[in-house]
């Protein structure tokens, strides 16, 4: 191996390394230490969008279930993807633990926290998600994402899709967040 050949493989060595520590290392943040901590930062996390938006209180109180996922970390540099553990409430109960996980390429580096709750407003959209064995979002149930600061308009009597997601909370140095590409998967805590 050339002498060019084996810095070049350092070099790659070595931004795969720092690479996978960036990304991994916040990740850790966005695992709950029990059940019980999650359930307290997903109501939380709701609570605090319900008083952000009021017209996502609204849809909350008609909707069968909300999926709450408190605490998702964004993290990239080129490589980069999205972790977080949630909740399913039903009528506002627990009734089972989620994980969401999105991958990515591209010139992108940073790392951010956000929330994000899903709001299943039929019975169908909760019935696919429980059969699922992972949902990748956009196959499946029709969803709308609302803007936060354009969820004014929205109200229980206009909102007819079977599913909407609010992004809220955004903390960090990337900007956008997306639901492309996202899964969400049942897990046992």
């Amino acid at each position: 191996m050339t002498t060019v050949a084996k810095r070049f493989h350092s070099k790659a060595a070595t931004f795969v390394v720092a690479a996978a520590v960036l990304i991994a290392a916040p990740v850790q943040s966005a695992l709950a230490e029990s059940p019980g901590d999650l359930r307290a930062d997903a109501r939380g996390a709701v609570e605090s969008l319900y008083r952000q938006v009021p017209a996502a209180k609204a849809l909350g109180e008609q909707a069968p279930a909300v999926l709450v996922f408190p605490s998702i970390v964004k993290a990239s540099f080129i490589v980069g993807g999205q972790y977080g553990e949630g909740v399913l409430l039903k009528h506002g109960k627990p009734s089972g633990y989620f994980n969401t996980i999105t991958g990515s390429v591209g010139y992108q580096a940073g790392v951010e926290k956000f929330s994000y709750a899903v709001f299943l407003m039929k019975d169908s959209a909760l019935r696919y998600l429980d059969k699922s064995d992972g949902w990748e979002l956009g196959v499946g149930p029709e969803i709308t994402v609302v803007d936060v600061g354009a969820a004014a308009s929205l109200s229980t009597t206009t909102a007819k899709k079977d599913v909407y997601v609010f992004f809220f909370d955004p903390k960090g140095l990337m900007g956008g967040v997306s639901i492309q590409g996202t899964k969400i998967t049942k897990i046992t805590k």
